[in-house]
């Protein structure tokens, strides 16, 4: 190539640059959609007791004119929606919040609430669970943990109701508790309860997919037939509410899910290969495009059942 052909190719070069380069700035300083507005509702149950949906975990409230209970509180935005309009609740102090677990879309809007709480509740593994996973994250400084802890069950009468919280066991975690409102025959779940969706396992907070199963079982002979239960989390179409019946379906899915992972184990598959499943024939409601949590399930199971192998 002579000079005079390399200066013409390096022009030529040069202003196809010009033209690109601006095209890529302005690509890449395109504003970004505004994310969708959060949907809140607050939706009554049964005698006083209701569901605030949002953005997190499913909340609970008990709001009557003598007492104010919420059960879990999501995060910071959506908490402060929460608060502000619980029923009749004007410039009232909530009596108790209480956290089912310790995970942040359950406790994360607890420092909005512990101004205007009385006492927040939980079972005694959360704080430090609570703890461990801010550290973590590297979000310490935004935790707000329980002031009043239990090893087993917690119950108090407020304003004409009876409120129990009870530990049944490792399951989703190792500091869930079920709270049921015993008048108002309503039972919030929380995370031990995904409708129809693959579902969260937190091994390294003390899950155990077997315990699982147990508490499930448990809590279906424990509580009323006829209660409204509440689930910390529903597949759109299914809802965040449901009965005793459905936390059977979760039973079930989590047997399946041992039984699978145990035959893979016993054909010699290893965990990527046992893990690579797109989704768990039988279930067809919980099915979603990948990426989906159901690797992650059958990774837990390998786990579990290598663990109690050895």
């Amino acid at each position: 190539m002579n000079r005079r052909d390399f200066l013409v190719r390096s022009s030529v070069l040069a202003s196809a640059g010009l033209l690109v380069r601006p095209r890529l700035l302005a690509q890449a300083a395109a504003p970004k959609a505004p994310a969708a507005p959060v949907v809140t509702e607050f939706k009554p149950l049964r005698r006083d007791v209701g569901i605030f949906t949002g953005r997190g975990g499913s909340i609970g409230w008990l709001a009557n004119k003598d007492a104010l209970v919420v059960v879990d509180t999501q995060f910071p935005d959506t908490a402060a929606t929460c608060l502000t309009g619980l029923p009749g609740r004007a410039d009232r102090k909530v009596d108790v919040v209480i956290n089912t677990h310790h995970h942040g879309d359950h406790t994360g809007g607890n420092p909005v609430f512990k101004p205007a709480a009385k006492t927040i509740v939980a079972h005694a593994n959360v704080p430090k669970l609570q703890f461990a996973a801010a550290e973590k994250a590297g979000t310490l400084d935004k935790q707000v943990y329980a002031d009043t802890t239990f090893p087993d069950v917690w119950r108090r009468e407020l304003g004409g109701e009876i409120v129990t919280a009870q530990y049944h066991g490792p399951a989703h975690t190792s500091g869930d508790v079920i709270v049921l409102f015993e008048k108002a025959n309503v039972v919030h779940m929380g995370d031990l309860m995904f409708n129809r969706m693959y579902p969260v396992i937190d091994r390294p907070s003390g899950a155990r997919i077997a315990g699982w199963i147990k508490v499930l079982e448990e809590a279906a002979k424990t509580y009323p037939a006829d209660a409204i239960y509440l689930f910390g989390h529903g597949n759109p179409k299914f809802g965040a509410t449901g009965k005793r019946s459905d936390l059977l379906v979760l039973r079930d899915y989590w047997t399946a899910v041992l039984e699978h992972v145990q035959k893979q184990i016993a054909a010699g598959k290893p965990k990527s290969e046992t893990a690579a499943l797109e989704n768990l024939p039988g279930f067809p409601d919980f099915h979603q495009p990948l990426p989906n949590r159901l690797a992650s399930n059958l990774g837990s199971a390998y786990d579990e059942l290598a663990e109690a192998k050895s």
